[in-house]
């Protein structure tokens, strides 16, 4: 396995493996020296229907002889690359522990600001549904 994924060029554009680049939205690494220059080498461009994309634990998949790239990609690029590759029923559930997450990332800033305030921990657990552990981690942190 690499720790890069790669783009890739497929002689059949209606094969269903990995990605199309443009699906997933900007990618920083699109717009490089080396991906353009490798692009037209391939006589290719960035919205070509046989371009493809894999994230780097997938990379076996592609096919003997087809033309690639190793492309470093961001965690939240290679977060889109992975939802976009997602059964529609996974990419679903994906969403909504994304929604989850940024719901959560603000959790002990807003415990923390709630017990500054006033609120009594055990009405902390009661309004949010948090483990009293993580209540009381977040009074004495």
């Amino acid at each position: 396995m690499t720790d890069d994924a790669y783009l890739f060029l497929l002689d059949d554009a209606s094969a269903r493996l990995g990605v199309a680049p443009a699906a997933v939205g900007e990618l920083a690494c699109m717009e490089t020296p080396a991906v353009r220059a490798w692009l037209d080498a391939q006589g290719s461009t960035p919205a070509s229907p046989r371009l493809r994309l894999l994230p780097p634990e997938e990379t076996a998949a592609i096919p003997e002889g087809a033309e690639r790239l190793p492309v470093p990609l961001s965690g939240e690029e290679l977060s889109r690359v992975r939802h976009r590759m997602a059964p529609e029923p996974l990419a679903r559930i994906e969403e909504e522990l994304l929604a989850y997450r940024d719901c959560a990332d603000g959790r002990d800033g807003l415990i923390g600001r709630a017990l500054a305030a006033g609120v009594a921990p055990h009405r902390i657990v009661e309004l949010t549904g948090e483990d009293p552990a993580t209540v009381t981690a977040a009074a004495s942190g």
